[in-house]
């Protein structure tokens, strides 16, 4: 029976990777070709940015929509307005500013650069203040 979404041998590279080694040394280390590890490498990434979806569709469940920041937004104004937000629905938000930045940067990375919103982003809420970034 399958633990896991990811093989062992996609945690190994990954882990390998995460230490810094290229593909070349990470075949050269298992015994395989740069183009096998490369293959194995980019379905482990495509496996986990799956599951990373699933799990943000899961959380969103009980999360009601919030507002939405729309592409070209700063940053910096990004907080206020969720804020503002959470407050016209009576709900206080977990996070302080810099939490609510770091929390959407880490959420979803491909959506920010430097301190723009490159694509909109949907902004969700439970009742206990979480917020959620889609």
């Amino acid at each position: 029976m399958k633990d896991s979404l990811l093989t062992e041998r996609q945690k190994a590279i990954l882990r390998h990777r995460r230490q810094g080694l290229t593909q070349q040394q990470i075949g050269d280390l298992i015994g395989t070709s740069k183009a096998n590890i490369c293959i194995i490498e980019k379905s482990a990434l495509e496996n986990v940015r799956r599951a990373h979806e699933a799990l943000q569709f899961m959380y969103t469940l009980d999360a009601g929509f919030l507002c939405v920041i729309p592409s070209g937004a700063d940053l910096l104004t990004v907080p206020e307005t969720i804020f503002r937000e959470a407050s016209d629905r009576g709900v206080k938000v977990r996070y302080n500013t810099i939490g609510l930045i770091n929390r959407l940067c880490d959420s979803v990375p491909e959506h920010v650069k430097a301190r723009l919103v490159k694509d909109e982003i949907q902004v969700y809420m439970n009742d206990d203040g979480e917020i959620y970034f889609e």
